[in-house]
This record gives structure tokens, C-alpha cells and sequence, in this order.
């Protein structure tokens, strides 16, 4: 019989216990302002994050009440800019278009964060560095040491590596459980959910 399962969760429940619950207050809290300010938040991410990102726009808009975007909503906006700019710089071009202002913040779903000399993530990359320059506030779930994210971020959580054979698979299982943790949070929750209204 296979073990794989077994090993599979034993491993959740290691990271689960190593999160620090500190830190993902710490992100609630710059979230908390974004929306007091009148701020927006813009989800960026590839592969699974970029469907992360789709979901997580879903949740702060519809449970939080803050406004929120990502690029990988319209799939013709993202070629057209894919085709004519390049992938490097998709999601800079995208935020200079949604003018990406100090009020707002990016909020990053990604494996590795985005590392420029590894030539991973360079569109991550690029569009953290146009937050820095407008002095929009950085957030992120991450995995491995975090990346450029960890490195330039105000609210950065990074998912511990317990094996090497399942960093994907665990990074972005807990991308949404830190986000679904974050916006179920009494500090950010606005709209009560369908089924916990339900008695």
C-alpha cells in the first residue's frame, strides 16, 4: 500500500504548525488599512497562483468589501499585452493602466517569489518593483526562501519547505488557506458567508 497519502498530510499538518500566526496578523492589518484608505489590491500570480489569484479577487470583494483585480481576469487583455510587450513585463504594464498608487497594494501567489537571475517569475519582478517606485504596499504568499517577494514585502508569508518532491503542490494548497484565513479574519470579514448564515 502506498504511503504517499499519509506522508502527504503529515506534511500539511508539519506546515500548518510552523506558520507563524503573528505574521498573518501582520497582514491582515496592512490589508485592513489598504481598504481604510480606499485602496485597491491586485492579485498577480502564475499557474496555480494565477487561479488563486482569480479566486482570491472573488473572496475580498464579495466577503471583505475591498476592491480588487488581477490580471489573469481577462485572458484577451493578458495575450494582447503578452503578444505585444513581452511576458517579462505583462503584469508592470497591466498595473500602470489600473494606476497602481500608494494607497493600493500587490499581492503576490507564488512557488518561488520571482528571482531576475534565475529567469523565474522576471513578470512578478517587474511588477514588484513599479509597487516599490509608487509606494503601494507588497503582500504574499510564497514558498521556497521566498524570492524577490520575501525580499521586498511588507506582508510576506513564506510556506516552510518540508519535502522538495511537494513544494508546489503544498505552496499553493496554503496560499489558500492563508487567504481564506485572512478574509474570514474578524478584522477583515465585512459580509457574512452563505452557509455560516445558515442555521
Amino acid at each position: 500500500m502506498s504511503e504517499y497519502a499519509r506522508q502527504y498530510l503529515e506534511e500539511a499538518g508539519r506546515i500548518t504548525a510552523s506558520l507563524d500566526p503573528k505574521a498573518i496578523e501582520a497582514m491582515v492589518q496592512v490589508i485592513k488599512q489598504i481598504r481604510e484608505d480606499g485602496g485597491r489590491l491586485f492579485f498577480v500570480g502564475v499557474g496555480g497562483g494565477a487561479g488563486n489569484a482569480n479566486h482570491a479577487v472573488n473572496d475580498f470583494r464579495k466577503i471583505a468589501g475591498l476592491e480588487c483585480y488581477t490580471p489573469t481576469d481577462n485572458v484577451s487583455e493578458l495575450t494582447a499585452l503578452i503578444n505585444d510587450e513581452g511576458w517579462d513585463g505583462v503584469f508592470s504594464r497591466w498595473l500602470k493602466t489600473s494606476r497602481l498608487g500608494p494607497k493600493d497594494g500587490v499581492f503576490v501567489f507564488s512557488v518561488g517569489g520571482g528571482n531576475v537571475e534565475k529567469q523565474i517569475s522576471v513578470n512578478i519582478v517587474e511588477a514588484l518593483k513599479l509597487a516599490q517606485e509608487v509606494g503601494a504596499k507588497i503582500l504574499g504568499v510564497v514558498g521556497r526562501d521566498g524570492g524577490y517577494t520575501a525580499q521586498v514585502g511588507d506582508a510576506v508569508i513564506v510556506i516552510p519547505t518540508v519535502n522538495e518532491a511537494t513544494v508546489t503542490p503544498h505552496t499553493e494548497a496554503f496560499q489558500a488557506v492563508v487567504w481564506h484565513m485572512v478574509v474570514s479574519h474578524p478584522d477583515i470579514l465585512q459580509n457574512e458567508m452563505k452557509w455560516e448564515s445558515v442555521k
